[in-house]
C-alpha cells in the first residue's frame, strides 16, 4: 500500500528564515515582558531549533528583541502618518485609531517598553522609542503647520506625546476601559485644551489655533469640545 506523499518541503531564504524568526518573536514581545521570553520560546513558535536562532541573530536574545523592537517601531511611525486632508482634529482622531489598535495588539510588550526597567532596555533600544516620539511630534507639528515650534509651543507637545503614552499604559491596565473611541475623543479634546491653554501665553501657538479653528468644522471635535466647556467657562466667570 504506497503511504500518501509528504508535503514539499522548502527551503527558506536567509532572508525568508531571519523575517520568520523575528516574526515569531515580535508575537512573543508583544504579549510578554521582554525578560519573560526566551530563545527557546522563540525557536519553539517558530518550529526550528535554538542553535538556527542562534546563526541568524548571533547577538542572542537582546539582538532578536532589539530588531523585533525596530520592527514594530517601524510600524508605530506608519500608523502615524495621515494625509492632509481634512479638518486636524480629525485626521488625529483616525491616527489616535491605528495607535490605540497597535497598543491593544502589543499590550504586555508596549507596557514593558514604556515602562523600562526591563533587563533588555539600552541605549540602543531607548534611541528607537525616541525616534517613535519624536516621529509623533513631527506629525503633529505638520499638521498644525508648524515648521520650527518655540519653546512653548514644542514644550506643549512633548507633554501631550507624554500624557498619550500613561494615558495607554493606564488603559491596558484597566482592560481597556474606557472603550478605544471615548478614549481617542478624550485625547484629541486633551490636545485641543493644551493648545488653548498655550496660546493664552503664546503669540506662535495663538497663530496656530487660529488656523486650526479655521479648518475645522462645527460638528468635529473642537466644536463638540466648545459647546461642552463654553457654559462652563461661563458659570465660572459669575464667580469673579
Amino acid at each position: 500500500m504506497t503511504s500518501p506523499a509528504s508535503p514539499a518541503y522548502r527551503r527558506l531564504s536567509v532572508d525568508e528564515r531571519r523575517q520568520q524568526l523575528l516574526d515569531a518573536a515580535q508575537t512573543l514581545f508583544a504579549h510578554r515582558a521582554p525578560e519573560d521570553v526566551s530563545l527557546d520560546d522563540v525557536a519553539e513558535a517558530a518550529g526550528v531549533s535554538r542553535p538556527l536562532v542562534y546563526r541568524y541573530f548571533q547577538g542572542g536574545k537582546q539582538q532578536l528583541y532589539e530588531a523585533a523592537l525596530r520592527s514594530s517601531a517601524d510600524a508605530l511611525v506608519d500608523c502615524l502618518t495621515e494625509p492632509p486632508a481634512g479638518p486636524p482634529t480629525e485626521r488625529l482622531a483616525r491616527v489616535l485609531d491605528r495607535y490605540l489598535a497597535f497598543v491593544s495588539d502589543h499590550g504586555a510588550g508596549f507596557a514593558a517598553l514604556l515602562r523600562g526597567g526591563s533587563v533588555a532596555e539600552t541605549s540602543r533600544t531607548d534611541a528607537i522609542v525616541d525616534e517613535v516620539r519624536r516621529a509623533a511630534a513631527g506629525q503633529i507639528l505638520f499638521h498644525l503647520g508648524v515648521e520650527r515650534p518655540g519653546p512653548r509651543f514644542g514644550m506643549m507637545v512633548r507633554t501631550w506625546i507624554a500624557a498619550v503614552e500613561a494615558a495607554s499604559l493606564i488603559w491596558l491596565d484597566e482592560g481597556e476601559q474606557p472603550p478605544a473611541a471615548e478614549l481617542r475623543d478624550w485625547l484629541v479634546d486633551h490636545l485641543v485644551a493644551l493648545l488653548a491653554a498655550t496660546a493664552a501665553h503664546d503669540a506662535e501657538t495663538a497663530a496656530a489655533v487660529a488656523k486650526l479653528l479655521a479648518r475645522e468644522r462645527a460638528a468635529g471635535p473642537v466644536g463638540r469640545l466648545a459647546r461642552n466647556v463654553v457654559p462652563l467657562v461661563n458659570q465660572a466667570a459669575h464667580l469673579l
